[in-house]
């Protein structure tokens, strides 16, 4: 049997491009009475939110902005933020959402290396931008702290117009890019990463379907849409027709009084939010409660008293893996069905697991850093991380070489270091630049940490290198006390050496607030800096 002939091959009238500008387009047509965006006392329609985004669209059209533009916005988690992941693209122009907390050197870097031609600002968190732009010749507009204020303050009005329409058809070709999002940085200046429109499209449906999102889902905006853009969940809640609700800044009181009152079924956020929720309060308020919320997060293993007091509160752990590179979401630990009256502590050996791949994921492999072959599902044999698929970047922004060397060999290469456990689920053990070799000896970071965080009295933990004259290197623990927490580092080590071999116990404790980045990821290149100061 022949398929290759000539009229079997792929036409106009049975393939369309994937493009996430669509999930929009069809809520705004099936659903334009459904709550889209809920932001402070007010709340949008998909008729509203829709007539938003195409006169936010129309805005940039008007200062110029055409096919393959750059057009970079800097803003807290608001409507215009939100519309910007729709509007963009509909001009075939290119979204980066830039880190509100950068200073206005870095802001500058990303604008004249994104070749920006636009950039949106919200004004209450902006100056630094303002002036960037200023210094890179990018021309402004302003997003007002409301109705009415601003260069866009009309857009928020809450006009539908029914023959409002975004331009579907500007995405071309599925291989467009449609955002560029720059890496921290944290050896030098940032990469910028090319998300192409397949990558977004699939990735969203892949988070809608993983996470449970439909047209009941109200998300809670406790992760920045500048990372990753949200994760891709700005076109996967949109997709699944939910709710966004939007908010300005990551406040613990706030986040709870939403949880209570506004019926929120999903969040992401980093594990520092988590803490600072449960040390909060209004927390005890929520003990008992028969809602349950859906959180995802990343980074450190939740421990099985993390785990226990989420529960009580109602909120159930999802543990994911992923990267800039990967659009977010790349991997997916969750409770299996029948583990929900499962002891804590069980719960915690399986979310310390980073899971499967995610279900719009490709392929994920750990190899031997060393013979590049694939290790054993032993939970023992640590290797690379390798992934393939649809949902992987372009490629890094103006820079060819770093592009071929991450996708040497045909696989993305993540850097980070992992074993399989019996069964195929991945557990991440370390990055591989945070491995501390003492002695001739590895140590993981991560289990470091994992035990430290096992301690009443911590709220968060980092271990990285320090140097040593005789060991070459040995660990050194970061340590961020709970409120009212009181411990020393004897105790601490005492503690460590109960868990761990005495070559794996941290040398040297500080305690004080470890520096984050605005999505709560401890910026462990400022603790190396330091603790090779101490180590001098």
């Amino acid at each position: 049997m022949n398929w290759t002939d000539p009229h079997l091959e792929r036409r106009e009238a049975n393939f369309q491009p994937l493009n996430p500008v669509r999930f929009l387009a069809r809520e705004n047509e099936a659903h334009p009475e459904r709550t889209a965006v809920i932001w402070r006392d007010r709340s949008w329609t998909y008729g509203q939110f829709n007539t938003l985004a195409v006169r936010l669209a129309e805005l940039m059209r008007g200062e110029g902005i055409v096919r393959g533009d750059v057009v970079s916005i800097l803003s807290r988690n608001r409507p215009e933020m939100l519309a910007a992941h729709f509007s963009v693209p509909a001009l075939g122009a290119v979204l980066n959402t830039i880190n509100t907390r950068l200073d206005a050197e870095a802001i500058a870097y990303i604008l004249r290396h994104a070749d920006t031609k636009l950039l949106l600002v919200d004004e209450a968190v902006g100056a630094a931008a303002i002036e960037a732009a200023a210094e890179a010749g990018v021309a402004v507009i302003r997003l007002g702290d409301g109705a009415g204020q601003g260069e866009t303050g009309e857009l928020l009005s809450g006009e539908v117009d029914p023959d409002a329409r975004l331009d579907e058809r500007a995405i071309a070709d599925e291989w467009q890019p449609v955002c560029l999002n720059y890496t921290s940085g944290t050896t030098g200046n940032p990469k910028g990463v090319v998300y192409h429109a397949r990558g977004a499209f699939l990735n969203a449906m892949g988070n809608a379907l993983s996470l449970g999102f439909g047209a009941g889902t109200r998300y809670l905006w406790t992760l920045p849409m500048f990372h990753c853009n949200g994760w891709a969940h700005t076109w996967a809640v949109t997709a699944a027709g939910g709710t966004h609700v939007c908010l300005d800044a990551v406040e613990p009181a706030t986040i709870l009084d939403l949880v209570a009152d506004a019926g929120i079924t999903h969040m992401s956020c980093a594990p520092v939010v988590l803490y600072m929720l449960l040390n909060h309060p209004k927390a005890a308020a929520l003990k008992g409660t028969e809602r349950r919320v859906s959180v995802a997060t990343g980074g450190a293993a939740p421990t099985a008293s993390l785990i226990s007091q989420l529960d009580a509160i109602g909120f159930d752990l999802v543990h994911l893996y992923g990267l800039t590179e990967s659009y977010g979401p790349a991997s997916i630990g969750e409770l299996a069905d029948d583990m929900s009256d499962d002891d804590a502590v069980i719960k915690a050996e399986w979310l310390a697991r980073q899971g499967v791949r995610h279900k719009t994921s490709g392929d994920i492999r750990i190899v031997d850093t060393e013979t590049g072959i694939d290790q054993p599902c032993d939970g023992v044999s640590a290797g690379e991380i390798l992934l393939r698929g649809n949902t992987l970047m372009a490629g890094y922004h103006k820079d060819p070489e770093a592009t071929e060397a991450a996708f040497a060999g045909g696989w993305f290469h993540t850097g980070d270091i992992a074993v399989r456990e019996p069964g195929g689920a991945m557990r991440i053990t370390d990055r591989a630049k945070d491995v501390i070799i003492s002695g001739g000896e590895n140590i993981s970071s991560l289990e470091v940490e994992s035990v430290l965080h096992r301690h009443p009295a911590v709220m968060l933990a980092a271990v990285v290198a320090m140097p040593d004259e005789k060991w070459g290197e040995t660990p050194c623990a970061f340590v961020e006390l709970k409120p009212g927490g009181g411990v020393d580092a004897g105790e601490l080590a005492s503690f460590c050496r109960a868990h761990l071999a005495g070559f794996k116990v941290p040398r040297h404790f500080i305690f004080n607030e470890l520096p984050k980045t605005a999505t709560g990821k401890i910026q462990k290149f400022l603790l190396r800096e330091q603790a090779r100061g101490y180590g001098q």
